[in-house]
Parts: structure tokens; sequence; C-alpha cells
């Protein structure tokens, strides 16, 4: 994934403090997953956040 071991170890304890969304999403390329951005319109004053993995 091109990150230490102990990076890697922290990841799968949840602590994600150590790395940047950009380096995250690296990471996700790097075991073969797409990375999909979407921003729509709100239908209410304040919008929401959904997370869809396929």
């Amino acid at each position: 994934m091109g990150i230490s071991q102990t990076k890697v170890s922290g990841l799968l304890r949840g602590d994600f403090s150590n790395l940047s969304e950009r380096r995250l999403m690296e990471c996700l390329n790097r075991l073969g997953y797409d990375i999909e951005i979407k921003l729509t319109p709100a239908v209410e004053a304040v919008g929401h956040r959904i997370l869809a993995i396929a």
C-alpha cells in the first residue's frame, strides 16, 4: 500500500489520524478500489452524506 507496517496496523485498529484523505485514497487504489466522489445539490437546507460500498 506504500505505507509503513506501523500505519497499516493503526488503520486496522481504526486509527486514521496519521493519514491524510489523499493518502488513504491512494492506499485504497493500490488495493484495487476505484473511488468516486459525487456532489449533488441538497434538497433540504442542510445536506447529508452517503457512503456506498459495492
